[in-house]
């Protein structure tokens, strides 16, 4: 349930962010009431002076909670747990748990994001007659080596790390999203993270924030 003393949650960025995407869908999650505001690509401010002191970046999303500003979406779904949580399985408690989670989180910025990006923006963020589907389907194939990693984890649990849904899950399955939204390239069959995806892909939050037209 949500603390009754908490300041309001502000998040700043643009809705069709991944990174943004993510935090939203925590938020629906832990059932926390925010508003959010307009930043990035389109919309603009990012690269303002008031918003590059809240976060030196110039990146989306930022939080802002009363007089605390944390930037980075992975650290904004861990501190939205522990700071508004409790209760929730979505952060475990346990340490080998919480540390299987937070190599996932890990993981999906170090690894897979460098390698979703340029076929996300290839085929969702470039006109047809410019792209490259020869250089597109190579950058495919380097993302699809790291989904089988994926594949091989989900083969024996129910979500990424065990029987409850997790952070961790919200991270990967915005990305899988996109993985399984983009059309024109040679994917491999992935059974054991399309079970996954089609178990959380009823959730709210997903239905609600991950789950509208790729943009």
């Amino acid at each position: 349930m949500p603390n009754k003393n908490q300041s309001q949650l502000t998040i700043w960025g643009r809705a069709n962010s991944v990174n943004v995407q993510k935090v939203l869908w925590c938020l629906r999650e832990l059932d926390l009431p925010y508003r959010r505001i307009d930043a990035g690509m389109a919309f603009g401010q990012n690269d303002k002076p008031e918003y590059l002191a809240m976060n030196p970046n110039g990146r989306v999303p930022t939080l802002v909670d009363g007089d605390y500003v944390l930037w980075e979406s992975n650290s904004i779904m861990r501190y939205l747990h522990l700071a508004y949580g409790e209760g929730s399985p979505i952060y475990p408690q346990a340490p080998k748990a919480r540390a299987g989670v937070d190599r996932w989180l890990d993981w999906t910025l170090s690894t897979l994001q460098p390698v979703d990006r340029p076929v996300f923006w290839a085929l969702v963020r470039t006109p047809v007659e410019k792209r490259d589907m020869v250089a597109i389907q190579r950058d495919a194939d380097a993302e699809a080596a790291q989904w089988r990693i994926v594949e091989a984890q989900l083969a024996t649990r129910r979500f990424i790390e065990g029987d409850d849904f997790t952070i961790a899950d919200i991270a990967l399955g915005a990305y899988a999203r996109r993985w399984f939204g983009v059309e024109g390239i040679t994917k491999p069959r992935l059974p054991h993270t399309e079970r996954w995806f089609a178990e959380f892909s009823a959730r709210p939050g997903f239905a609600e924030f991950i789950a509208p037209p790729m943009s």
